[in-house]
């Protein structure tokens, strides 16, 4: 769930206002010895992240992707760079982040 709402881009309380769950079950769920969700709140969640029920318990989809969401080629290059050291993950993430902005003007 945290890489999730990582990769959405939501901080934890606007998850919570757009879910309408409680910011301190919301902090809960992210906890090492985490609560579980209830269903209607899983599928809140999961809706407002963009990602399965399925994807929030396990970390996979059906297709066992971690990012649904994200196309193969995405999902190549992130694993790509997941295998870099962290100071040259760090400056590949800089540069496709300068290139994004430049791209997007």
């Amino acid at each position: 769930m945290r890489e999730a709402i990582e990769y959405s881009g939501l901080e934890q309380k606007e998850l919570a206002y757009k879910t309408k769950i409680p910011l301190r079950s919301i902090e809960n769920y992210l906890r090492e010895n985490a609560s579980i969700p209830s269903a209607d709140k899983a599928v809140r969640i999961s809706h407002e992240l963009g990602v399965t029920v399925e994807y929030l318990v396990t970390g996979k989809n059906s297709h066992g992707e971690a990012f649904p969401s994200v196309s193969a080629d995405i999902q190549k290059l992130i694993r790509h760079i997941e295998k870099l050291p962290k100071d040259k993950q760090y400056i590949v993430i800089q540069n496709a982040l300068n290139l994004a902005q430049i791209l997007f003007k």
